[in-house]
């Protein structure tokens, strides 16, 4: 067996900087959302995905595939948010497997009432404590990672810079 290529310490302080960046950042962010709107982070991606798709709605699958989450988890957030009246889903006409959820009147307000605060949070915690150069950076940095784990197991090529799959499929229909 090839022996480990270990962090130097510059890339073991790259490496403990972004998770403590990540963890800190996405738990501020879910506790100001919970605070001033009662929506989790996840209850706010998907209304988010739901409000930019045409006709406010989307296959289940194509949701789960743009959010990055198991089929599982979005089903289990669904169902939560259906309860709130956040969401409905409806059954596909044409395949009795597939699912649509669709964004509902108080959903879309929920995210209106959200967004404002919630960007002011990323702003604040993130944006804001960057140069436009860093932030560059942090594009750069983010296309040449995402991108070849979007596109699976870390391969190369394809398009980084590629919409989520509800931008990509407009009128998504069964």
């Amino acid at each position: 067996m090839a022996e480990p290529r270990w962090l130097d310490d510059e890339e073991a302080r790259a490496w403990r900087g972004f998770l403590a960046m990540h963890q800190l950042l996405r738990a501020a962010l879910e506790r100001e959302l919970a605070h001033d709107t009662g929506l989790s982070l996840a209850d706010y991606e998907v209304l988010v995905a739901l409000s930019e798709a045409e006709g406010r709605r989307l296959r289940m699958s194509v949701l789960a595939e743009g959010l990055q989450w198991s089929r599982s988890r979005l089903s289990h957030q669904v169902a939560r948010m259906q309860e709130r009246g956040l969401l409905r889903r409806d059954d596909c006409p044409t395949d009795a497997r597939g699912a649509f959820a669709v964004l509902t009147p108080a959903g879309l307000a929920a995210i209106e009432q959200a967004a404002p605060g919630h960007l002011a949070g990323v702003r604040r915690h993130l944006l804001d404590r960057l140069s436009p150069e860093q932030v560059r950076a942090l594009v750069e940095i983010s296309d040449a990672v995402v991108g070849p784990l979007r596109d699976g197991c870390g391969s190369t090529g394809g398009n980084d810079d590629a919409p989520p799959p509800w931008r990509q499929q407009p009128g998504c229909t069964c």
